[in-house]
């Protein structure tokens, strides 16, 4: 039953084969299992999206995104620490895809990879809406993506962003100051291309 429920609510997440092999995995081992299968799926359900956006800032397609998801729910899962709040695991999950996303990133692996191959799924912040400030927020560094996201899209404040990435609240507040600056140079450049596209089509 619970198969069914997160294979309906969590359309395409390639989750289901490694979550049944972790946990027989550890009752095998004996292992103590502190979030339950209620508990995975609920999760997954709230945090699902804002995990993927955290992986989009940094790696290049939603296959990539999905896997990563895919690791850190499945970190959750095994985890045997304690959580304060749902909140706290919402923090700690977003953390996780931003490590697992860095490692992807400096892996041989991916730095070798075909690049047509990248180029076809390339990243484009799917899993947001908003026309053109999605693509406009795909052109910007990842160190300053993943603060505009967790800033606008998940609303953390500057210091709550700095105890997620590890960094100082300055350095937040700075990566937030030079991202709002280059996403609005992105659109205005934008905009006057469609503008000078229009007249040239007169």
């Amino acid at each position: 039953m619970i198969i069914e429920k997160i294979s309906k609510n969590v359309a395409g997440f390639r989750l289901l084969n490694r979550i049944i092999y972790e946990r027989s995995f550890q009752t095998e081992k004996g292992g103590d299992v502190q979030v339950n299968s209620n508990d995975l799926e609920r999760y997954i359900k709230l945090y699902r999206k804002s995990v993927l956006g955290a992986a989009l800032c940094y790696v290049r397609n939603t296959s990539d995104a999905e896997d990563i998801a895919q690791d850190v729910f499945i970190k959750l899962y095994a985890y045997k620490g304690s959580f304060e709040s749902d909140e706290h695991i919402k923090a700690w999950l977003v953390r996780c895809a931003i490590n697992h996303s860095k490692d992807l990133l400096r892996s041989f692996w991916y730095r070798c990879s075909e690049p047509l191959e990248a180029a076809a799924e390339k990243v484009h912040y799917d899993t947001r809406e908003g026309g053109g400030l999605p693509e406009a927020m795909s052109k910007l560094n990842p160190k300053v993506r993943i603060v505009l996201n967790l800033h606008y899209y998940e609303g953390y404040s500057a210091k709550e962003i700095a105890q997620i990435m590890h960094t100082t609240e300055s350095a937040v507040l700075h990566r937030l100051s030079r991202g709002r600056k280059q996403l609005k140079d992105i659109l205005i450049n934008e905009r006057n291309e469609v503008k000078d596209g229009l007249q040239e089509s007169l």
